[in-house]
């Protein structure tokens, strides 16, 4: 059951917890905290906004995020005919990227010389940017363009608030039909909205040292109205909501208990991934892998992201089945000490 959005995440110093109807205008969930307890708080913060780009003959991830003791940005682009994977990633102080806590209506953007990732987004208009303008390293080609997103057909919101052990999770997604043109070196990715779609990401979690999670999402447009799932595993408390859900036409209707089941420890296995109810049941085949391995001292990340394609069934809660065939997505996996 979804409740009321609030205006704010945290009101009076009390935290709205559970499903929430839409984003809260401002979600900043340091505000429950005062002083010494606030700034120790906020070292622990992790918050990142990032999209994935669904477009049949590219796959494209690109992230903005903060940890608070660093901040950093990253985008890939996969041309599917040539089997290249063209990758971009630059670093910056902690605090340097704007990732504001109104994200609805104001601009995230993450800059650095020779690379400029802005998200820019206007409630009144229901008309969002991604504006990217990245210079051609020895590694890989320049990524250039812009796409424009159509919150008026968008899913409904994905929002969810919840407790999580040793800490708590605040996230917000939607998938949006995209227009515009991207650039990849001399190819040019022409984006259709009455096909092409790209998958907003937030989150702002103040999540455990020891952190863990398995994710995936996918989306498409079936005769101009988007459908696709979100899902997650990871460690939860009873009774806490979960960031799973489907998106059905006019609904973002909840999922829990996922399993995600690789065929094998191959790195190009499929993955069969269900909810316990039947009402998600999908295969991914991936079709490439972008990974990120680190060690600082006691800090550390060993992740990874597939992208690839998805087929199988989805089950509304009132009772519609939906095939999914050659579905574009995404699924990951990360093992941290944050």
């Amino acid at each position: 059951m979804s409740t009321p959005a609030p205006t704010r995440l945290v009101e009076s110093g009390t935290r709205h917890y559970g499903r929430l109807a839409a984003r809260p205008a401002d979600a900043n969930p340091l505000d429950q905290f005062t002083g010494l307890s606030r700034r120790l708080r906020g070292l622990r913060l992790k918050e990142w906004v990032g999209f994935t780009l669904l477009h049949p003959d590219w796959y494209s991830s690109l992230i903005i995020q903060d940890a608070h003791y660093l901040a950093s940005s990253e985008i890939y682009a996969y041309d599917r005919a040539r089997a290249e994977l063209h990758q971009h990633a630059a670093n910056a102080r902690a605090g340097a990227p704007a990732l504001p806590t109104r994200l609805l209506d104001d601009e995230c953007r993450f800059e650095r010389p020779g690379y400029r990732i802005a998200y820019e987004f206007s409630a009144a208009t229901g008309r969002h940017r991604i504006r990217l303008d990245i210079a051609a390293t020895a590694k890989a080609p320049a990524i250039t363009g812009e796409l424009e997103l159509h919150a008026a057909t968008a899913t409904a919101p994905l929002s969810v608030s919840s407790r999580l052990p040793g800490g708590s999770m605040y996230t917000h997604k939607a998938a949006f039909p995209a227009a515009g043109t991207l650039r990849v070196g001399e190819a040019e990715i022409v984006f259709d909205p009455a096909r092409d779609l790209a998958v907003l990401d937030e989150h702002r979690s103040l999540l455990p040292y020891r952190t863990t999670w398995t994710w995936g999402t996918f989306a498409t447009l079936v005769d101009g109205v988007p459908l696709g799932a979100n899902f997650a595993a990871r460690p939860e408390l009873p009774g806490e909501p979960e960031e799973s859900c489907l998106w059905t036409p006019g609904a973002c209707e909840a999922l829990g208990e996922i399993t995600f089941t690789p065929e094998s420890a191959a790195p190009a296995a499929p993955w069969r991934i269900a909810s316990a109810d039947g009402r998600l049941d999908v295969v991914f085949e991936p079709e490439g892998r972008k990974a990120v391995k680190h060690q600082f001292g006691v800090l550390a990340i060993d992740y990874f992201q597939l992208f690839g394609r998805y087929r199988g069934t989805l089950r509304g809660e009132d009772g519609r089945t939906y095939g999914i065939k050659d579905v574009h997505g995404v699924c990951e996996r990360m093992r941290a000490r944050l």
